[in-house]
């Protein structure tokens, strides 16, 4: 759901939340479209000055079969790429409420891009920079030369963000709102950090964690020692590393990715809460991209993973307890929870078993 109050600033601000807030609410709800648009038309304040209660909005359901279903009302036409090419979406045009939407259905498959965008963007640096701004048209052949089938919705947002920004000087003169989606199949990563508790539950808690599905992380010093001990396999040691600040990499034959535990998921946790700021500045997905273990493990889990299964051991390691805390509360613990919660508004699945 994107939508654009009229004018800008508070008012704006209120118009555009308060309908994308209804439409979304009531569609989960079981509403029908025109539902929700009568209500929106019923219910936005009338702005003093102009004499009109107003905001633009775009509206994308994609279900996990691939149906897609778009609405579009007044807003820049939804921009679809795949393989390379722009796409043209079919629409039929309707009247609800006197206001006239755009309906599109179509399917999807994975490696699509759709983003929309409210008419800020199209017209970025209209008078400055350019004479007329940006243009659908432009914004489109940027999205073409620019999307890549391993780039995240996160990554590509954050991108036409900049663009946009930079379009403007830094000075935006109407407000600028991108939405990327981007169609994946399942990427489940199962992440193992710290033995069980019981040293007798080695075996089933590697055995679990190897038994489930898609790529493996092993985090932790002791939990590769584990994993290795019990896989009867060597772990070795990066000596080269890019970063003095995050420890280097390990390797088990079998495991995707091996790191040090609470420096490298602490630096992890940090390039994932920038990533999601970098709204008019590629700093933070240029850490992202770097070659250490944290960088790694975060491209990982943002870019590879839709579903992330935990496997947590409770054993308490003495050099990761803070004096002021509870014996029993972990750094890693709450390293590991913050992570997930994270992970969690990025939209990703988690689950979590603990020995």
């Amino acid at each position: 759901m994107l939508a654009d109050g009229l004018g800008s600033g508070v008012k704006a601000n209120i118009l555009a939340t308060l309908t994308s807030q209804i439409i979304v609410t009531m569609l989960r709800e079981g509403a029908t479209m025109q539902e929700a648009v009568e209500t929106i038309a019923g219910t936005l304040p009338v702005c003093s000055v102009r004499k009109v209660a107003y905001s633009t909005f775009s509206v994308l359901q994609i279900t996990d079969e691939g149906e897609a279903y778009l609405v579009e009302f007044d807003n820049p036409f939804c921009l679809y790429v795949r393989g390379g090419q722009l796409v043209q979406l079919p629409c039929e045009y309707r009247e609800f409420a006197g206001k006239g939407v755009y309906e599109s259905r179509f399917r999807v498959q994975p490696g699509d891009s759709l983003t929309l965008v409210s008419d800020g963007v199209v017209y970025a640096g209209v008078g400055q920079t350019l004479n007329f701004g940006w243009t659908w048209e432009s914004v489109a052949d940027w999205l073409v030369r620019t999307v890549t089938p391993s780039m995240s919705a996160l990554r590509l947002a954050s991108l036409l963000s900049q663009a946009v920004y930079d379009l403007y000087m830094g000075q935006c003169g109407d407000d600028s709102t991108v939405l990327c989606v981007r169609v994946q199949p399942r990427r489940a990563v199962s992440l193992l950090a710290s033995p069980p508790k019981d040293p007798d539950r080695d075996a089933d808690m590697v055995g679990a964690f190897m038994r489930a599905p898609g790529r493996k992380v092993v985090c932790g010093g002791s939990s590769a020692n584990m994993v290795g001990r019990e896989l009867g396999l060597p772990v070795t040691t990066e000596l080269t590393y890019s970063d003095p600040s995050i420890p280097p990499i390990g390797h088990i034959k079998g495991i995707d990715l091996v790191t040090e535990g609470v420096l490298t998921m602490a630096r992890t946790l940090e390039l994932l809460r920038g990533a999601q700021d970098a709204a008019q500045s590629d700093a933070p997905f240029k850490r992202l991209d770097e070659d250490n273990g944290a960088a790694r493990l975060a491209r990982l889990l943002l870019e590879d993973c839709t579903h992330l299964q935990l496997f947590v051991g409770t054993a308490i390691n003495p050099a990761h307890q803070n004096p002021n805390l509870p014996t029993d509360l972990s750094i890693k613990f709450r390293l590991i929870d913050e992570l997930a919660a994270e992970l969690e508004r990025l939209g990703k699945t988690i689950e979590r078993q603990y020995f």
